[in-house]
């Protein structure tokens, strides 16, 4: 159970990032190339991007295939994608109880 728990923590402390929840946001749509994942965070360096990539590859979340010179990304753990799922859902839900409230005031 310790084992477990501990694979748990480190899954949980790997999406605990704005920049990688934003990337496995996008995923969860559909597989993406770097470039294409590179429009979805503003400002972010190709350097930065590639070193969020590697931390999410290391951990087995994502997966890619190399098609000549264009590597795209896809979401390899379900139980990460589940996690991001779950993530989505309360930003949502967040964005749906602020707006309610305001059209209300």
């Amino acid at each position: 159970m310790e084992e477990k728990a501990r694979q748990f923590t480190q899954l949980l402390k790997t999406l605990a990032n704005e920049t990688r929840l934003i990337l496995l946001h996008a995923l969860l749509e559909s597989p993406k190339t770097a470039g294409e994942l590179t429009k979805q965070v503003p400002g972010i360096t190709q350097s930065a991007l590639s070193q969020h990539l590697q931390l999410l590859r290391a951990q087995g979340i994502l997966d890619f295939s190399a098609y000549g010179q264009s590597i795209t990304y896809s979401i390899a753990d379900d139980r990460a994608a589940d996690i991001v799922a779950l993530a989505k859902k309360y930003v949502y839900a967040e964005e749906l109880t602020h707006g309610a409230e305001t059209a209300q005031t």
